[in-house]
């Protein structure tokens, strides 16, 4: 599938919302007023890693990448993130890939 195909499959997946639903929905932290959560994307582009975040106007330069070290260099960009915020719960990582 093209990623439109892709993206049109997921959004239409019944079984991918029941997970997810169950997953919100057995949470132990109760949900605070002003708490800004959202999806950040990595993408391996021509070579170079990009964060895409909805807070940023322009995708975030992580440096080289390729499509066989993807995820190891997301992952170390995710360990920051994570190491600038220890005390946080708020994050969660999901990886979707070819089989």
């Amino acid at each position: 599938m093209d990623p439109i195909q892709r993206a049109a499959f997921l959004e239409e997946d019944q079984e991918m919302e029941d997970a997810h639903s169950v997953a919100a929905a057995g949470g132990d932290t109760e949900a605070k007023d002003g708490v800004v959560e959202h999806y950040v994307c990595f993408s391996c582009v021509d070579g170079e890693l990009y964060e895409l975040d909805v807070g940023n106007m322009h995708p975030i330069h992580h440096g080289r990448s390729s499509p066989d070290s993807l995820l190891q260099d997301a992952a170390r960009v995710i360990k920051n993130m994570i190491a600038e915020y220890p005390d946080s719960i708020n994050f969660n990582v999901m990886a979707l890939s070819k089989k």
